[in-house]
């Protein structure tokens, strides 16, 4: 995640590590032009005693939040039919670093963080993202659902929302005009207010009673069915 950190134009604070590892990344030159970062270097016996805990890997490193993306930044700079993942009231850091994983990786051209969910950006979500989250634009939302209803009316997007009790499944619905797919709460789903502005309800088909997945696991089929109708795959 050091690496993939670096590798981007993000202000990186300081770095803490082992003396291989800066020789490493010297090797690779990721600290060119990073001279207004902080190194700080120890043996990894001394780096385990300053932040409390085994450090497995060697390395730790701070940087800025980058700016917040902003929706019509978002959908100007990304190509036609756009794609983008809302979050609704994702309680676990984890999760939400497990569906920014996936949106990396399955074509999405940003997403939007709702007022009530978890920050891409805390520390387990973005390992739990690899890092994914540096090279996606990602918009926080002051009004979740006032922003899928000026995507839905001005500007002809339609809103997806991942409901296992949805009356469509997602193979009958149409993914290849603009879209945004919604996330929700891990226990309760997405929320009243947010639902209101799908354009439609989808669920997933399961079989041995199931009645839903876990939300990383459900993004990543909704996005695979999206790219698949997009002829993406």
């Amino acid at each position: 995640m050091v690496r993939r950190l670096l590798a981007t134009s993000l202000t990186v604070r300081s770095i803490l590590m082992t003396p291989e590892w800066e020789t490493r990344l010297r090797e690779d030159d990721l600290l060119e032009g990073r001279e207004s970062t902080t190194l700080l270097v120890a043996a990894k016996e001394m780096l385990e005693t300053i932040v409390g805990f085994n450090l497995h890997q060697g390395i730790m490193a701070v940087a800025n939040l980058p700016a917040d993306a902003g929706i019509d930044a978002m959908i100007q700079g990304a190509p036609a039919p756009r794609l983008f993942v809302a979050l609704d009231a994702l309680v676990s850091a984890e999760n939400v670093g497990v569906v920014v994983r996936s949106c990396a990786a399955l074509g999405v051209h940003g997403i939007i963080v709702g007022e009530s969910s978890s920050s891409p950006f805390l520390r387990r979500a973005v390992r739990n993202s690899m890092g994914a989250v540096f090279t996606l634009p990602v918009h926080h939302a002051t009004d979740l659902a006032g922003e899928l209803s000026l995507l839905r009316t001005g500007h002809m997007f339609s809103v997806v929302a991942a409901d296992p009790a949805g009356a469509k499944q997602i193979g009958s619905c149409d993914f290849t005009s603009d879209t945004v797919i919604v996330v929700g709460n891990e226990g309760g789903g997405i929320s009243e207010r947010v639902m209101a502005e799908a354009t439609v309800r989808a669920a997933i088909p399961m079989s041995r009673e199931i009645d839903s997945l876990n939300v990383g696991n459900a993004c990543a089929v909704f996005l695979y069915e999206a790219l698949r109708q997009r002829g993406a795959l």
